[in-house]
């Protein structure tokens, strides 16, 4: 039980540090762009997967999506778009994300990401979903960009 408590608590403390990272970022003047569509399953543990679109430096990059979120539940198909920030090297767009999500759909929906990277790239993206899911969730993405 102390554990669960103790998972919770840096849950939520990750999930408040990257959404804060994100929002402070919506002054700054992007670096690249995203777009990607894509689905998701859950019960308990959700799977993500989708492909892409990257824009940097007027140049189109497509990329492929997966990830993991805990917890959330129901099924849904998603489109996002958004910004992606601190992107120097567009080798560093590829990797794991940590992300923060908040989500609700029921038929149609919409949520909030914020993720962050090793390299320093954040990424803030708004989703439109169709389906049934519920989420508030702190999940790990991976981008891999296409060759």
């Amino acid at each position: 039980m102390q554990g669960l408590r103790m998972s919770r608590a840096v849950m939520a403390t990750l999930f408040v540090a990257i959404l804060t990272a994100g929002v402070a970022l919506a002054q700054e003047a992007p670096d690249a762009t995203l777009t990607f569509s894509g689905g998701s399953v859950s019960v308990g543990v959700g799977y993500l997967w989708g492909e892409g679109v990257l824009t940097y430096q007027g140049k189109e990059y497509l990329f492929l999506v997966e990830g993991v979120s805990i917890p959330v539940v129901g099924c849904s198909l998603v489109s996002a778009s958004g910004n992606v920030y601190h992107l120097k090297n567009l080798e560093d767009f590829n990797g794991q994300f940590m992300a923060a999500t908040a989500e609700a759909t029921v038929g149609m929906g919409a949520g909030a990401t914020a993720m962050s990277n090793q390299q320093g790239l954040v990424v803030n993206f708004m989703s439109m979903t169709r389906g049934l899911e519920f989420k508030l969730a702190t999940s790990g993405v991976r981008f891999t960009l296409q060759k």
